[in-house]
Formats: C-alpha cells, structure tokens, sequence
C-alpha cells in the first residue's frame, strides 16, 4: 500500500494528513512518528475501523 502524506511544520510538531483523506489529520514531534501516526489512521481506515472515512478524489488540472 502506498500513501501520500501532506504536512507542515508548526512550531515544534509536524502536522499532516494522508493525502486522501484530509479529516484525519495527526501530528509527531518527528517526521518519523508522523508517518508511523497516519500509518496507523490508514490501517484502521483499510480494516474498517473508521467507517465514516470517505476518500476525497484528486484531480490534477494543467494550466
């Protein structure tokens, strides 16, 4: 399974979301605990576990 992450450093903490679902936003001290936290929000998302979690679509535009 692959995830795009987008995040941003606020202060101390690095918050973000995965790309396709950006309701389930976490944060880590480190980019490291941020990745293993939306890990986690992605597996529980795979296994049911979130059962409202709605993908949003992407769609890409040339200009």
């Amino acid at each position: 399974m692959k995830i795009n992450i987008i995040y941003k450093k606020e202060k101390e903490w690095y918050v973000g979301h995965i790309q396709e679902y950006p309701d389930y936003e976490s944060q880590g001290k480190t980019l490291e605990e941020l990745k293993n936290n939306l890990i986690e929000i992605a597996n529980d998302i795979k296994e049911g576990l979130v059962p409202d979690a709605e993908p949003f679509s992407i769609l890409e535009v040339a200009i």
